[in-house]
């Protein structure tokens, strides 16, 4: 059998629905419960690549899963059971059509928009005389909504939320206090490992009686990027690449093949031996960003194991 998980066609006791993003896929159980399933698909410019990445669902499940536990006293979240190692249940949740974007750092898509002059991101203006990988005075929240066609992130401002009516001002508020306060608790549990939390993104949805609650993934190396603490300064002052923990990886892989997710371009092959190199960084990214060994799960036949376990789990749940 694989050793990846890469879709799935379950058929859960009560299953209403199955909704399929770009890595998790989500079971709607009786319109009470989610069933989210973090595949080992991989998703890069908004573009999901041909292969999957051995371990990388179940890398972000746990990542995810156990961050929701460690800020549960900041920030109410959807999360109930982890039944699988690739599997969170929570509650259903009717999704806020906005991601809560918060930058610490010059890094990544605002360094790439700082090159082209730009010094207004999301409506926050940027500070002039920035090089890449400097940190912002204060953290900044630039919000990203999906584009009306396709699923293509579009910055958004504030105020362009709020005028499009996407989130009310009060609800808004919320999000923007929940994220200031989720990423200076993520930047402190990475600086506790010697990392450094340098932008992250948040989505949040509203339960049935209206909370509003965490949901989907936290601090993971697929929504987060972290640089090694050690030598930041030092490699800033000689304006050196950071030394990082995230995705970029790969991203900087694809841009050196000549794909940037743009109209046209093919997305370049990877080789079973570059698959197994970006396995090892994602397994690495575990171990630093939770301070743990990572234990991998049995991957002899990966569909077998998640329904046996879901279903064990839903039979015994009293919801």
């Amino acid at each position: 059998m694989s050793k990846t998980i890469i879709d799935t066609n379950f058929n859960f006791p009560n299953q209403k629905s199955v909704y399929k993003g770009k890595v998790r896929e989500v079971y709607n159980i009786d319109n009470n419960l989610l069933v989210m399933i973090a595949t080992d698909r991989l998703s890069a410019f908004d573009v999901v690549m041909p292969k999957g990445i051995p371990y990388k669902g179940q890398i972000l499940n746990q990542i995810a899963t156990k961050f929701m536990s460690q800020t549960e006293d900041l920030v109410p979240n959807w999360l109930i059971a982890t039944p699988d190692p690739n599997v969170a249940v929570g509650h259903l949740c009717k999704p806020f059509k906005v991601e809560m974007v918060i930058r610490g750092y010059m890094s990544g898509h605002a360094a790439r928009e700082y090159k082209t002059g730009k010094r207004l991101l999301c409506g926050v203006p940027l500070p002039e005389g920035m090089k890449e990988n400097d940190k912002f005075p204060e953290p900044i929240i630039t919000p990203a909504t999906k584009a009306e066609m396709g699923d293509h992130d579009e910055d958004i401002s504030r105020k362009d939320i709020l005028k499009r009516g996407i989130v009310s001002e009060a609800d808004y508020l919320v999000l923007e206090d929940y994220t200031r306060k989720l990423f200076q608790r993520g930047t402190e549990i990475a600086a506790s490992r010697g990392l450094i939390l340098v932008d992250t993104k948040y989505e949040f949805g509203k339960t049935k009686d209206g909370k509003i609650v965490l949901i989907d993934e936290i601090h993971t190396p697929d929504s987060s990027r972290y640089f090694y603490a050690d030598g930041y300064q030092e490699r800033q002052d000689k304006n050196e690449p950071q030394k990082q923990l995230s995705k970029e990886f790969v991203r900087q892989w694809l841009i050196a093949n000549n794909f940037q997710g743009l109209q046209g371009q093919t997305v370049p092959v990877m080789s079973d031996e570059y698959i197994d190199t970006v396995s090892e960084r994602y397994i690495e990214l575990y171990e630093n960003i939770m301070g743990e060994q990572f234990v991998k799960a049995d991957v002899t036949n990966i569909q077998e194991r998640i329904k046996t376990n879901v279903e064990t789990y839903l039979a015994k749940a009293n919801f």
